[in-house]
């Protein structure tokens, strides 16, 4: 019992260094691939960019649309948590609580779905990247990966796919429906929404002045 107990406790540490240290790593590193971009039956259309060629717009979109208070929480909504979880209790369309943090822990180190052992090991992975790689390579990290289409990710090979041009030149209302249709990348028309989906573009659109204005995405360029 007690080699067991020295092998689980070894096993436990071992873990605990390995994400560190690679998160250490992908503080400098391109992240290459993730779990989602290779169990997409797509196949993987990515460009990995830095930051200082993506358009502000964009990031401030993103902001605008997934994560108000990214500069100012660290890591965890619990407003928005709440909110999502009285959202859900009573139908209806599903509302996410998720930081861009979040997603972006999800994203490089986990997978898609639920579970709570998934959430438990992203909310650590969470804790991890707002400590070891602060809000701007969050960001640039996030933008690199982010799923933007069917077999697409990223930023830049989202622009090229549905505008044709670099994420560096897009225009205010191109990067709110980029942003807009970033939960559901596959369902939701990026160059024709209609409907809510056009609606909520404009209106994204129209928050990108509010975010510069209030300094909503100082934490990124500071």
């Amino acid at each position: 019992m007690r080699r067991a107990r020295i092998f689980v406790f070894k096993f436990i540490v071992g873990i605990i260094a390995l994400s560190i240290l690679s998160v250490i790593v992908f503080k400098f590193v391109p992240v290459p691939v993730t779990a989602t971009m290779l169990m997409d039956e797509n196949g993987i259309t990515k460009d990995w960019e830095p930051l200082s060629d993506i358009d502000r717009d964009l990031v401030r979109a993103v902001i605008a649309a997934e994560d108000g208070k990214f500069c100012e929480h660290s890591g965890f909504d619990a407003e928005a948590i709440a909110k999502a979880i009285a959202s859900n209790a009573q139908g209806g369309r599903i509302r996410g609580g998720s930081t861009i943090s979040q997603q972006t822990a999800k994203n490089v180190f986990l997978w898609q779905g639920g579970g709570y052992p998934r959430k438990a090991m992203e909310a650590y992975f969470t804790l991890l990247i707002e400590n070891i790689w602060g809000k701007r390579r969050i960001m640039e990290v996030y933008l690199n990966v982010a799923e933007t289409g069917i077999g697409t990710y990223g930023a830049e090979a989202g622009a090229q796919r549905y505008y044709g041009k670099s994420a560096s030149s897009l225009s205010p209302l191109e990067a709110a429906r980029m942003a807009a249709a970033l939960p559901l990348p596959k369902k939701r028309s990026v160059t024709n929404p209609r409907g809510w989906l056009r609606g909520h573009g404009q209106t994204i659109a129209a928050r990108i002045g509010v975010v510069g204005r209030d300094g909503l995405d100082a934490c990124v360029y500071e």
